[in-house]
């Protein structure tokens, strides 16, 4: 069965759930996924994924020099962002409610 669609979905409402929490640049999000149980997820699928979050306005970046000299881009949720991840909550919710309902019901 092919997911991948499914999965970037799924991914955006995590990531934006996260954000949501405290602001956090891209590796530490990737670590953060992993630790949820994303022990695939690599990094070439973050960047862009926040890359598209950045564009619809659901979250914002600033980038910062920390004390090591590296420069990193910290993301924030937009107001918009917290609307989306409302919606995908409800949505999530529903989904989830109702595979389980079908799953259950039509086991063997």
């Amino acid at each position: 069965m092919e997911n991948t669609q499914i999965l970037k979905g799924i991914l955006e409402g995590c990531i934006l759930s996260i954000i949501s929490k405290e602001e956090t640049y891209g590796y530490e999000l990737l670590i953060k996924l992993k630790d949820y149980g994303f022990e695939d997820m690599v990094e070439g699928t973050i960047y862009p994924l926040l890359l598209r979050l950045e564009k619809k306005d659901l979250i914002t970046s600033k980038k910062r020099k920390e004390e090591n000299g590296m420069t990193r881009k910290y993301f924030n949720l937009t107001g918009t962002g917290k609307e989306e991840l409302d919606d995908f909550k409800r949505s999530w919710d529903k989904l989830n409610l109702n595979v389980n309902k079908i799953l259950k019901e039509c086991e063997n």
